[in-house]
């Protein structure tokens, strides 16, 4: 089969198409022929040599795709050959083919294309693990978040969730193009973070309280700052470090607010724990696809050998929303 190959660390010319064995499905794995797989930025930085596969994941980069089951493992259940399905994957999901343990599947959302479906597992697992099943944002009306990065494929989807469930969402964004995407898609209150302070701006959206959960993706550059974003109870998520790593804050803020700040990823969760935000995310989120009250926010579509271009448009973060690779 044709997949895109790491061939060394460094810059998107490193990714180049060449062919590859088949993988082997193990009883409990599926094998899927890909439809399309989409960009996230633990890839680029697995191209750069920082963020390598977890144990007996594929080397390939690739954590979703969609596609059709081509051969099942004896001890597959609910799924057959035949079906469309999406994947959140560990690894290798810019190929042909993928194998997959069924646990990590979920079916192609009802009224959503095969193509959008490859744009959903990663940032759903993502955003529902975080901001739900472990910031608990509260599906009470006065319950509010701010979404760091809202235009990005995380920002994009974490908007329409958490207005789906019924919460003020405040996002930043450095452009006003991304504001006014992140308006549309329902966004309350949208903050330029190259002109105004998100904190003053963030305390005015709530009346000198804070906001219950923040996702952030910046990391150390935002700590003190997310920290005073905060309600009392409130919950900090931090699931990316474009900000860099090291910080200091002031723990009597901590202590006075009775806050809570957690870091989460997703590509090294025990398989079980996977399986559980997919079968939730398939009770609670699908749902809410199926219905049209969250869309996929696709910025562009590349065939797969263009893989290096995709990662060339990620890395000036002026995309808004998804890049996807479909594979012909």
């Amino acid at each position: 089969m044709k997949a895109i190959v790491i061939t060394e660390e460094g810059g998107p010319e490193v990714l180049q198409l060449q062919e590859v064995e088949d993988p082997k499905i193990k009883d409990n794995e599926v094998l899927i022929r890909v439809a399309a797989t989409a960009l996230n930025r633990a890839d680029i930085l697995q191209r750069q040599g920082k963020h390598p596969p977890p144990a007996g994941a594929s080397e390939l980069p690739g954590l979703e795709c969609s596609g059709v089951i081509e051969a099942v493992g004896k001890d597959v259940v609910r799924y057959k050959i035949g079906d469309q399905v999406c994947a959140l994957l560990g690894g290798g999901g810019y190929a042909e083919k993928v194998a997959v343990h069924f646990w990590h599947l979920l079916p192609v959302p009802r009224n959503c294309s095969m193509e959008d479906a490859a744009s959903f597992p990663e940032v759903a697992c993502t955003v529902w693990s975080t901001v739900f099943m472990m910031g608990n944002l509260s599906l009470q009306s006065n319950h509010s978040i701010l979404i760091h990065g809202g235009s990005s494929g995380i920002g994009t989807f974490a908007i329409q969730l958490a207005k789906y469930r019924g919460a003020k969402v405040f996002v930043t964004a450095g452009s006003e193009e991304k504001l006014a995407a992140c308006k549309e898609l329902g966004a309350d209150v949208c903050i330029n973070y190259k002109t105004e302070d998100f904190v003053s701006r963030v305390k005015e959206g709530t009346k000198g309280r804070g906001v219950d959960v923040i996702l952030c993706n910046i990391g150390a550059s935002y700590l003190q700052r997310n920290i005073e974003c905060l309600n009392f109870s409130g919950r900090l998520i931090v699931i990316g470090f474009m900000g860099g790593t090291i910080s200091e804050i002031n723990l009597g803020s901590l202590l006075a607010k009775r806050l809570t700040v957690q870091a989460a990823g997703l590509r090294s969760r025990a398989l079980e724990n996977k399986a559980l935000i997919l079968s939730q995310v398939e009770s609670y989120v699908w749902p809410a696809i199926a219905a049209g009250k969250i869309k996929p926010v696709v910025y562009k579509r590349l065939p797969l050998e263009e893989a290096a271009e995709g990662h060339r448009i990620m890395e000036t973060s002026k995309h808004i929303g998804k890049i996807i690779l479909h594979v012909p």
